[in-house]
């Protein structure tokens, strides 16, 4: 979403300037159009020529550009952009930032800009752990402007950090969020669970089955995408979460599964239980590896997981929606319309093992959602285009109840 803005990247007096130079590959790689807007102390530690080369635009350091009387307009620089993005931002530059020292081009341009400004700090831990820096910082969020947390990658609302320059990919993704997301869930809590579980036989063997997770992860970023603030219960699977909205807890069995979506449900606006949970464990739990006897059979004795959909479905406030998933082998209209009635859900989407490329270990869905209007058939997917259709059918249920 970053194709066709307007970046102004500012540069400052820092040893991460030279990160600033895979920044804007990365954004000009998206799309984006990039003016550099360099301090003085910057120059000091990159050269204009370099990035000049790489935005193809005159770098801007000075108020005047040529003797001549030519001079560089903060005003119409903070009209054109987009964005303004500040990395690295010594702590120099975020004091004046902060106290409106406009002794400079880039502070200039920052007091003038009416476009959302992203802030990167870059000092020492000292510097930036003593109180000025930290009360500057809350300064600037109190304005308005986005902190680019230190080490994490994340819009944060606490500054927790080693005091060194976010990396160049991770600043570029918040931007792409922030002008990919859409307001559709922006206030709204969705917990929503991924993967699947493990039930442990003995130290080394477990019941589980073959869920990747991939469904989960994908209705994740789509909901962090449209606004919502996400809690991602996740089963033991290979999978990173990207959007800095994606709260994650990793969990193993289905008991852990349980106390966390029970746990992070009472807060939520909705729940979208993906995750292919062990329906038994065994009875008990050997301590030691168990061997190979002489004898031809081993006898597993199983108990039931927690229902968590039922749970969820009991505990469940009017204002509240929960959505399941049914994965079916046989009779899947009958099985899936049954558990959308006994487990109060308020739609189910159904997908069969019986479809090509449908279910577990594919990058492909095909799926149905039921609810008790009827159902809605859909052709194959990838899981990110079906992570979208599940959550615009989220929207219009949660739209519907609003109004």
């Amino acid at each position: 979403m970053l194709q066709g803005k307007k970046i102004i990247l500012g540069i400052t007096g820092s040893i991460a300037a030279y990160k600033a130079c895979y920044i804007i590959r990365g954004l000009i790689k998206q799309g984006a159009e990039v003016q550099v807007v360099i301090t003085p102390a910057g120059k000091e530690f990159i050269t204009p020529i370099t990035l000049s080369a790489l935005t193809s635009k005159p770098v801007i350091s000075d108020f005047f550009a040529q003797r001549d009387g030519t001079w560089n307009s903060h005003v119409d620089l903070g009209l054109w952009a987009d964005a303004m993005v500040i990395a690295p931002a010594s702590a120099s530059t975020i004091g004046k930032m902060a106290n409106g020292i406009a002794d400079n081009m880039l502070i200039t341009t920052y007091l003038s800009a009416k476009a959302p400004v992203f802030v990167a700090p870059a000092m020492d831990l000292d510097m930036f752990a003593h109180p000025s820096t930290q009360k500057n910082i809350e300064t600037l969020r109190s304005y308005g402007n986005h902190i680019i947390e230190p080490g994490t990658g994340e819009l944060a609302s606490h500054l927790v950090g080693k005091g060194r320059m976010e990396e160049p990919e991770h600043i570029i993704r918040v931007l792409d969020e922030f002008f990919s997301a859409t307001d559709e869930l922006k206030g709204r809590k969705i917990v929503i669970t991924a993967g699947p579980t493990y039930e442990k036989i003995d130290p080394v063997r477990f019941i589980g089955n073959y869920s990747s997770g991939k469904m989960g992860f994908a209705l994740a970023e789509e909901c962090a995408r449209r606004g919502a603030e996400v809690t991602l219960i996740a089963g033991p699977v290979q999978l990173d979460t990207h959007h800095s909205r994606i709260r994650r807890v990793d969990v193993e069995t289905a008991h852990e599964m349980y106390e966390a979506a029970c746990r992070d449900f009472v807060q939520a606006d909705a729940a979208i239980l993906c995750a292919a949970v062990a329906d038994f464990r065994p009875e008990s739990v050997a301590d030691q590896k168990i061997k190979r006897e002489k004898e031809d059979e081993y006898v597993l004795h199983l108990r039931s997981t927690e229902d968590i959909a039922a749970t969820l479905g009991q505990l469940k406030q009017p204002a509240q929606k929960l959505v399941g998933f049914a994965l079916e082998t046989n009779d899947e209209q009958q099985n899936a319309e049954g558990k959308l009635e006994r487990k109060k859900l308020d739609f189910i989407v159904l997908n069969s093992l019986k479809d090509s490329g449908a279910g577990f270990r594919h990058n492909t869905n095909k799926i149905s959602i039921i609810d008790r209007q009827g159902r809605v058939d859909y052709p194959l997917k990838s899981k990110q285009e079906v992570a979208q259709d599940i959550v615009t059918h989220l929207v219009a249920v949660l739209s519907n109840d609003a109004s």
